[in-house]
């Protein structure tokens, strides 16, 4: 069964590409357009899509009070911000909201795609460069207090961490996890990024420290 996706977007252009983007894959189905927050609403009740991909700025109804209202009628629907404002307040002001997931528009599609799988499966995910302002913001909010981090990845990413400080391959960890060695290293760049650590001695000491696999330090 396809996911089904709605597109919140007030730049037709935008629509017009993320459309054209996500059809490609056999698993999504575009189910509508909105172009702004109001008629994102009408079409959420109207359509019952399973992720609505919102942009957070746009006429009349911005996508924050968007999202509130969807998430809190229609709890069932995921809402994935996409997003050109990359700073603390808007990021916030989605997760609040109820967003489970955050994207910048200069990523990737094949990174989209994978956000809608994640979300829709109750995940959350936060883009790398998403990831690392919440981290930062948390960070200063603490003055510096020695905290865990290991709130910003999903739990697939905390899962593919946990296989690879236990000593497992990539494709040991795809063939474990039943997805493509492409994906894992897709998994494995992500949590790097997040965590800005940049060896795997470095991630198993973290996974080590944060009680994600009882291998011995």
């Amino acid at each position: 069964m396809s996911i089904r996706v709605l597109l919140s977007d007030d730049h037709r252009i935008v629509r017009e590409g993320l459309r054209s983007l996500l059809e490609k894959e056999p698993d999504i189905k575009v189910v509508g357009e909105a172009e702004d927050g109001y008629s994102t609403i009408e079409l959420a009740r109207k359509l019952k899509p399973q992720v609505v991909v919102m942009d957070v700025t746009m006429p009349g109804l911005n996508g924050i009070e968007a999202t509130h209202q969807i998430t809190k009628e229609m709890p069932n629907i995921k809402v994935l911000a996409l997003s050109m404002h990359t700073d603390q307040r808007f990021i916030e002001g989605m997760l609040r909201a109820g967003a489970i997931g955050y994207l910048p528009k200069d990523c990737a599609s094949e990174e989209l795609v994978l956000a809608i799988r994640t979300v829709l499966s109750n995940q959350t995910y936060l883009s790398p460069s998403i990831a690392d302002v919440v981290r930062r913001d948390y960070l200063s909010q603490r003055r510096g207090a020695d905290i865990s981090v290991s709130y910003v990845l999903t739990e697939r990413e905390r899962e593919v961490l946990q296989l690879m400080a236990e000593g497992k391959n990539t494709k040991e960890i795809a063939s474990r996890l039943q997805v493509s060695v492409k994906t894992i290293e897709t998994f494995r760049q992500h949590i790097m990024q997040k965590l800005n650590l940049h060896s795997l001695a470095e991630l198993t000491k973290y996974a080590i420290r944060e009680g994600l696999t009882s291998l011995e330090d």
